[in-house]
């Protein structure tokens, strides 16, 4: 049976593992853990050895539904744990387009929708122009979104030489929903934190789950500048039986 691609800290230590995932990694590491760094809740993350990391060959994505189920299982077991995985995607010899990068990770969102092993659930819309929609894979909600060394205005989103994809179950958010106040308190102290590493505005299609007047889609990979996310959202949901 082939080891598992779900990697912590001390795993990466120990295993032989792709050069460029080590490099994609240490570069990773360097913007999150500053203290500056905008997402406080990721920095400490970081720094506990809380995250997860997995890394994506350009060639080969079989492993990827795995690693995401062996996940996803991980959270539930200690759901109190704000984990993310942080997956590496192998780098381009040359820098791409942002919409290169944005293709890339639409059509990784649509292959782990085709290999989920369970259908669509039944508590969130499959439909992505729902207000309520999540992306879903083994029956759980999921935030997922794109970093990328395209982004060049705003440099949150670029975190080095490979395109980051994070995938975060909303099992971690409990407590820090839409309009419960600590999740409006600490949304309100990093977005000011991003505008002010990035010296841009907050993208307008940066809303909070369940306001009526938002997709979530399209806070999923989000434009360099302050132009809003046009057309139709790239994923469909397969029907299965």
């Amino acid at each position: 049976m082939k080891q598992s691609l779900l990697l912590d800290q001390q795993s990466m230590k120990e295993r032989a593992l792709p050069s460029w995932f080590f490099k994609s990694y240490d570069e990773f590491k360097q913007v999150v853990i500053k203290n500056d760094f905008p997402c406080f809740f990721g920095r400490r993350a970081e720094k506990m050895g809380e995250l997860r990391y997995s890394f994506l060959p350009h060639a080969d994505w079989s492993e990827l539904p795995r690693t995401l189920r062996q996940f996803l299982l991980l959270t539930q077991e200690r759901p109190l744990v704000r984990r993310g995985l942080f997956v590496f995607v192998e780098p381009e010899e040359k820098e791409q387009s942002l919409e290169y990068y944005r293709q890339y990770f639409w059509d990784v969102m649509q292959y782990l929708n085709i290999q989920d092993k369970k259908r669509w659930p039944l508590h969130t819309p499959s439909d992505p122009n729902h207000y309520l929609w999540s992306f879903c894979f083994d029956e759980q909600s999921i935030f997922a979104f794109a970093n990328a060394p395209a982004y060049k205005q705003r440099k949150t989103r670029d975190l080095g030489q490979s395109m980051v994809i994070g995938f975060q179950p909303r099992i971690i958010f409990e407590g820090l929903e839409g309009t419960d106040l600590g999740g409006i308190q600490s949304r309100q102290a990093v977005r000011e934190r991003v505008e002010k590493w990035d010296q841009i505005p907050k993208h307008p299609d940066i809303s909070h789950y369940g306001d009526p007047n938002h997709h979530e889609w399209k806070q999923f990979f989000i434009s360099d500048n302050c132009e809003p996310i046009k057309g139709g959202c790239p994923f469909k949901a397969v029907q299965k039986d």
